[in-house]
């Protein structure tokens, strides 16, 4: 939709790539000390990263790995190969800053003061700006030897003293309201405020019809105090010892101005529809919030560890381009299902070279690739490249690594009651050369006693016993196994539609 600029005339969205030095709305999946160092000098305005805690552990936090229940010990080797390893990565994201850029850091109690310090070198203490408190949880108590953590820190630095900073406003409490505007007179409610002044002002002490001056003199001078009296705007006292007083009108005041304490965003809770089941996923108010203070429409915002993708939504949907790095390929998909889903973006080629697409770069989709990723990797991998659901645990799977849920399985309303989604069919993945018998034979045990009358197996390859296991037990059964290697799901492009 065209807009009007600001001289009144009507603007055409810009097509194509709005920068010259640096290609976006593209997601890159890798390491992105890497991928940065393909990036030109400030390019970007605005880089926002919230990286976990085991940043180089390969993501084995996605979908449900439970880090605050292990030790500190056992979650990283130490703070010190934490902070050594994102050291790098935040010096190349200053050095693709702009000179009017800003840079924040999303961390909670973990590292936060080794951040902070390992910022002020790199961005230089003059240029630290806030720490922003957010709430992320409502109080509760970690443990009997420490008080409840409910709130992470986000800091906020820039690359120089010309950056982007949209104040923002929120409603006043209404305890607020209700204590201060007590007055009220025929213009409406008012509350009282003091024309004393701070400090000493000798030439301003006067008296003025008859209430004698503070001792430190009025605020304004008598040709002001006339201009309020003439207006209406000042509250005299019965007493001529009382104070005058200005009268500031409720529909008068402003918001509150934003601070550096954030309590009105609620963290995502288990029934928040944009819930993915990313356990550090951040609300997309938060991310809005972010970008609307500290860039401009079509201004380019970075997110080198975006997960599942809650930064690039929210730049889509306020018109900024965006790029996003990740280092685990189910993040990347999931983030680009998302993308579509909820953006109503196209993921092709030939539409993001016009600008109005996006594209996924460097998915590894050779089986040599596939081999070296973690296995949970793979295996969500392979079950999204079905079109199924992953499992969120990554123990106690009870021998199912996903879920694919046929379309007969919607739920259906039955007498105002609803159907229960019964009809799935079990994914067992291996990353295994060459999957056996035995293999097999475990995967019919979990068909059995699931009673599903179908099921899917994927690997590398299949022994000939194996192939001759799963043909006898649908001779004995009825129940079908259907196994699937890798070669075939890359050369059937399955894992890139990604229903």
């Amino acid at each position: 939709m065209a807009k009007k600029s600001k001289s009144g005339s009507i603007k055409t969205p810009s097509v194509g790539r709005p920068s010259a030095l640096v290609d976006t709305r593209v997601i890159y999946c890798g390491d992105n000390l890497e991928q940065l160092k393909k990036f030109p000098n400030e390019c970007v305005d605005l880089v926002y990263i919230d990286p976990p805690f085991n940043s180089n552990r390969n993501y084995e936090v996605f979908w449900g790995e439970t880090k605050e229940k292990r030790s500190f010990e056992d979650r990283h080797a130490s703070t010190q190969a934490y902070i050594e390893f994102m050291r790098p990565r935040c010096v190349e994201l200053a050095r693709v800053l702009k000179k009017t850029g800003s840079f924040y850091y999303h961390c909670d109690w973990h590292a936060s003061h080794y951040v902070k310090i390992m910022l002020d070198q790199i961005f230089s203490e003059n240029q630290f700006i806030n720490e922003i408190i957010w709430k992320r949880s409502y109080g509760h108590g970690d443990s009997r030897k420490s008080m409840g953590r409910s709130h992470d820190s986000i800091f906020l630095y820039s690359k120089g003293d010309d950056y982007t900073l949209n104040r923002f406003f929120h409603a006043h409490d209404e305890k607020y309201l209700k204590s201060f505007f007590r007055h009220e007179d025929e213009r409406g409610k008012y509350k009282l405020e003091n024309l004393t002044s701070p400090n000493p002002r000798p030439n301003l002490v006067y008296e003025y019809k008859g209430y004698p001056s503070p001792a430190k003199g009025w605020r304004v001078n008598i040709e002001r105090m006339k201009q309020l009296d003439a207006d209406g705007r000042l509250h005299f006292p019965a007493k001529k010892n009382g104070r005058i007083m200005k009268k500031v009108y409720l529909d008068e005041l402003g918001g509150q101005p934003m601070t550096d304490i954030w309590t009105d965003i609620n963290p995502l809770s288990a029934h928040d529809q944009e819930r993915l089941g990313y356990p550090t996923q951040k609300p997309l108010a938060l991310l809005d919030r972010i970008i609307k203070a500290s860039s401009n429409e079509n201004d380019i915002v970075l997110d080198a560890f975006c997960g599942c993708g809650t930064a690039l939504v929210g730049a889509e949907n306020l018109n900024r381009q965006w790029i996003g790095i990740d280092i685990s390929p189910t993040a990347c998909r999931v983030m680009a299902k998302r993308l579509r889903d909820v953006c109503g973006m196209k993921e092709d080629e030939k539409l993001w070279k016009i600008g109005r697409g996006f594209i996924v770069r460097d998915l590894p989709w050779t089986e040599e690739q596939l081999r070296k990723i973690p296995p949970f990797e793979f295996e969500n991998w392979a079950v999204i490249a079905l079109g199924g659901i992953p499992n969120k645990a990554q123990v106690g799977d009870m021998g199912i690594d996903g879920r694919i849920y046929p379309v007969s399985a919607t739920p259906k309303k039955k007498k105002g009651e609803l159907a229960f989604m019964d009809v799935w069919y079990p994914i067992q993945v291996k990353q295994k050369d060459k999957v056996g018998r035995p293999d097999i034979d475990s995967f019919e045990a979990v068909m059995m006693r699931e009673d599903r009358q179908k099921g899917f197996f994927v690997s590398f390859d299949f022994s000939s016993d194996a192939i001759s296991e799963i043909q006898s037990f649908f001779k004995k059964t009825g129940k079908s196994i259907i196994a699937l290697t890798v070669k075939d799901i890359l050369e059937e492009q399955i894992a890139y539609k990604l229903a």
